[in-house]
C-alpha cells in the first residue's frame, strides 16, 4: 500500500533517516512505514524556521519500485550512420537516442576526451596557454563537463526532463537528481559520467572520434552529401547532427562561407562576480552579523544560491550560471582574449559564490559590426572578450572591487579570489561597452536593496562574462528540426541557438535524433 503525502522538515530532521520516517510515519497516521520514497526536495529560506518541503511516497508493508535506469539500446554495428558533430551533451543524448531507435551514431569532436582535456586545462591556469581545440568549452563533455553540472531547466515542454536525468543516473550520477528542486552533479563528478556514456556508446556499435574537427560540408541539391573532418578524411552522409555549442566560431564562419543561412541572435555580456559565500548565506539565511562577522550557516543547510533580474535603463540585467561554493574558470577558447566562467564541486564547498552577472545584448547594439552580417553579435562579443586581453595582456583577468565599480573609482586593492590565472585591479569601463557598465551600475544598486549586503566590497567583478549563449542562431524548421534550406542537416543545442543548458541540451538531442 501507498500514500503520497507532503511535508515540511527541519534541515537536521531532513538529512536524519530516522528522524525523517518519524516525522513521515507522523504525518501518514500509520505506523507501520516500510519505506518512503522523497519524490521532490525544495528548500525553504523566505522565513525563519528554514525548512524543507518534501512530496513523499510513503509503503506500507512492501517495498518501493526500484527506479527505472533501463534503456533499450540496439547494437547498431552494421545499422544505418548518422554523423554528430560535436560530443557536448547534444551530442550525446543524440547518440544514446539514435541507440535506442537502431542508428548507428558517428561522433566526432574536435578536442580531446576527458582525460586528456585535463592537461590542456591546466595549461591554461600554470602557463597562461590556450589550446583552441581543447579547453574549457572544446572537448568530450562540451563546455557542461568543467562548467557546474546543474540540471534544472525551464524546458519542461520539449521534452521527458526526468529521462534525461534517469540516464545521467545509469552512467553514474547521484539518485539525489531525481527529487532534488534545483539538482546538480558538480565538475568533478561529470567527467566519470561523460566517459560512461561514451562506454555505452562504443559497447553498442557506435563510434567516437577525438582530436576530429569538421572543416567542411558537402552540399548537393540543397542536401547534405559528406562531411570533411581535419581538412583530409571526407565521409559520405545524408543526416548530421550539428552539436558544436555556443563558442565553435570556426564553424559559424564555415556556414556563411558555404552560404548556409545563419543569423544574428541576441545574447548576453558583463561579468562574473564574487562574494564571500558567507555573504550570500548572511543575506539569504537572514544570519545575525556583528562588526562584519556572521554566524555560520550550520551543518545542514547548504551553501546559499541566489537569482536576481531586474530592468536597468530599458535593458535585462540578470544572474547567470550562479555557483555557490564555487571557482571562477578560464573559458576562453583562442589566444588574446579572455572569457570567465563558473563551476562548483559536488560538496560546493569552496570559500566563494560566483555568478554571472549580464546585461541583454541586442541587434541596436552590435550596429558598429553589421558588416559582418549574421556574423555580426559574434564579433561585437569577440571584440570585448579582446579588449579584455589587451587591458592586463595575459590571462589575469581586468577586475574592480563592486562598490568601487559602482562609484567609478579603480580598486587600490583587491580581495582575494578564485580565479587561478589572477586578477589584475582595472577600471571595467575600459573593457565593458558604455551601455554595459552604465546597466551594471544601475542594477547592482537595486539588487543591494533587495539583497541586503549584496553591495559590498568584500564582492569583486570579473571581466569578461560573454559565453552566455550562442550569438548565432542556425535557423531550422519546427516541423523536421532540417535546416530551412538544407535537407540533412540538423542544427541542435546550444550553438544552434536552441538549448541553454545540459538538460534543455540533451532534450534538443533526443529531438533531432527522433527526427531523424
Amino acid at each position: 500500500m501507498k500514500k503520497t503525502i507532503e511535508i515540511s522538515l527541519l534541515p537536521e530532521h531532513c538529512f536524519d533517516y530516522d528522524s525523517t520516517l518519524l516525522s513521515v510515519s507522523k504525518k501518514s497516521g500509520f505506523a507501520d512505514v516500510s519505506a518512503i520514497k522523497i519524490l521532490k526536495k525544495s528548500l525553504d529560506a523566505r522565513q525563519k524556521p528554514i525548512k524543507y518541503n518534501l512530496n513523499v511516497d510513503v509503503y506500507f508493508n512492501e517495498a518501493p519500485p526500484k527506479e527505472n535506469t533501463d534503456f533499450d539500446f540496439k547494437d547498431v554495428r552494421n545499422a544505418e550512420e548518422v554523423v554528430i558533430i560535436g560530443s557536448g551533451p547534444a551530442g550525446l543524448f543524440a547518440a544514446l537516442k539514435l541507440l535506442e531507435k537502431g542508428l548507428k551514431p558517428i561522433i566526432f569532436e574536435r578536442g580531446k576526451d576527458v582525460r586528456e582535456r585535463r592537461r590542456d586545462l591546466a595549461l591554461i591556469t600554470k602557463q597562461n596557454t590556450v589550446n583552441p581545440e581543447s579547453n574549457y568549452c572544446f572537448g568530450e563533455g562540451g563546455a557542461g563537463t568543467y562548467s557546474d553540472g546543474k540540471l534544472y531547466t525551464r524546458s519542461t515542454k520539449r521534452g521527458d526532463v526526468n529521462r534525461i536525468l534517469r540516464m545521467l543516473v545509469k552512467h553514474g550520477a547521484d539518485e539525489n537528481i531525481l527529487f532534488e528542486a534545483h539538482p546538480h552533479i558538480g565538475t568533478n563528478k561529470l567527467p566519470a559520467i561523460i566517459t560512461s556514456i561514451r562506454e555505452t556508446i562504443l559497447q553498442y556499435g557506435g563510434e567516437v572520434h577525438f582530436n576530429s574537427k569538421l572543416t567542411d560540408i558537402e552540399i548537393e541539391n540543397n542536401k547534405i552529401k559528406s562531411v570533411e573532418i581535419n581538412s583530409n578524411f571526407k565521409l559520405k552522409t545524408s543526416n548530421i547532427i550539428l552539436a558544436t555549442g555556443h563558442s565553435a566560431r570556426d564553424i559559424f564562419e564555415l556556414l556563411h562561407k558555404r552560404n548556409i543561412l545563419i543569423e544574428a541572435k541576441p545574447f548576453a555580456l558583463g561579468v562574473r562576480i564574487e562574494h564571500p559565500q558567507n555573504v550570500i548565506d548572511s543575506i539569504q539565511y537572514k544570519l545575525d552579523c556583528r562588526e562584519g562577522i556572521c554566524d555560520s550557516r550550520g551543518d545542514f543547510l547548504p551553501p546559499a544560491s541566489y537569482s536576481i533580474v531586474n530592468q536597468s535603463l530599458g535593458r535585462g540585467v540578470f544572474s547567470f550560471c550562479m555557483c555557490p561554493g564555487g571557482i571562477i574558470a578560464p573559458a576562453a577558447t583562442a589566444p588574446g582574449e579572455i572569457v570567465v566562467n563558473g563551476w562548483s564541486p559536488s560538496k560546493r564547498n569552496n570559500k566563494f559564490a560566483n555568478s554571472g552577472l549580464v546585461v541583454s545584448i541586442d541587434e541596436k547594439d552590435i550596429k558598429i559590426f553589421e558588416k559582418y552580417g549574421p556574423l555580426a553579435a559574434m564579433k561585437f562579443q569577440s571584440s570585448v572578450e579582446q579588449k579584455a586581453f589587451d587591458v592586463t595582456k595575459s590571462l589575469q583577468a581586468p577586475a574592480q572591487r563592486v562598490m568601487d565599480f559602482v562609484n567609478k573609482k579603480v580598486s587600490t586593492t583587491l580581495p582575494e579570489c578564485s580565479y587561478i590565472p589572477g586578477i589584475k585591479s582595472s577600471s571595467l569601463d575600459d573593457v565593458l561597452p558604455d551601455f554595459v557598465s552604465a546597466s551594471l551600475r544601475d542594477a547592482l544598486q537595486v539588487f543591494g536593496k533587495k539583497m541586503k549586503g549584496y553591495l559590498t566590497n568584500e564582492a569583486v567583478m570579473v571581466a569578461t562574462e560573454s559565453r552566455t549563449s550562442s550569438p548565432v542562431r542556425i535557423p531550422r524548421s519546427k516541423e523536421t528540426l532540417q535546416h530551412v534550406q538544407i535537407e540533412g542537416l540538423y542544427p541542435c543545442g546550444e550553438g544552434a541557438g536552441y538549448a541553454g543548458g545540459i538538460i534543455s541540451a540533451a532534450i534538443d538531442g533526443e529531438n533531432c535524433a527522433e527526427k531523424i
